[in-house]
């Protein structure tokens, strides 16, 4: 058995800086601007899901062996990281729900004039369902274009799918 991650190294990644660089969220755009004019929407889509369950398999790994406590700590770090983000992260026994009121992606692409892909926001969705699947959860994004709300819960059943019209479309 592979010993779990510990709960302080919840980024899948080491970073010395306190907080990102912002211009990077300019690299993000651009690259899902290139995949879909290349490739198209369903390219893209797999590129996010490919993130998901490949470079984000150690926070998957996590989410499984702490649940939701884990899920909460790796968005708490995240953010803390992320430039001029105001997010809530709350957690309760059934899910993590992320308040977002501020994505510091879109609020860094309006800030400079920049225009965003505008399926920008499905990314959170696709990606971060890759990431939970296999720790047994899903995500449920509304909103989008700078604030929204994403939920993470444990996969039933039950639960209808996520549906892409509850995701906005960025401008």
């Amino acid at each position: 058995m592979i010993d779990p991650q510990p709960m302080s190294q919840a980024l899948p990644y080491t970073d010395t800086k306190p907080v990102g660089h912002a211009d990077f969220y300019f690299a993000v755009n651009a690259t899902f601007r290139f995949i879909l004019k290349r490739f198209g929407y369903e390219k893209l889509r797999e590129y996010w899901q490919d993130i998901g369950t490949s470079y984000y398999k150690p926070v998957s790994e996590q989410w499984r062996d702490h649940g939701f406590a884990g899920v909460a700590e790796y968005w708490r770090v995240f953010f803390k990281a992320e430039p001029g983000a105001e997010v809530a992260v709350h957690e309760s026994a059934d899910e993590v729900r992320l308040e977002v009121q501020r994505c510091p992606a879109i609020h860094h692409l309006h800030e400079n004039k920049r225009e965003i892909v505008p399926c920008f926001c499905q990314h959170c969705f696709f990606v971060n369902e890759a990431i939970a699947a296999p720790a047994g959860m899903t995500v449920r994004v509304q909103g989008g274009n700078g604030s929204c709300v994403q939920r993470f819960m444990k996969r039933t059943a039950e639960l209808p799918p996520q549906s892409l019209e509850d995701i906005a479309t960025a401008s």
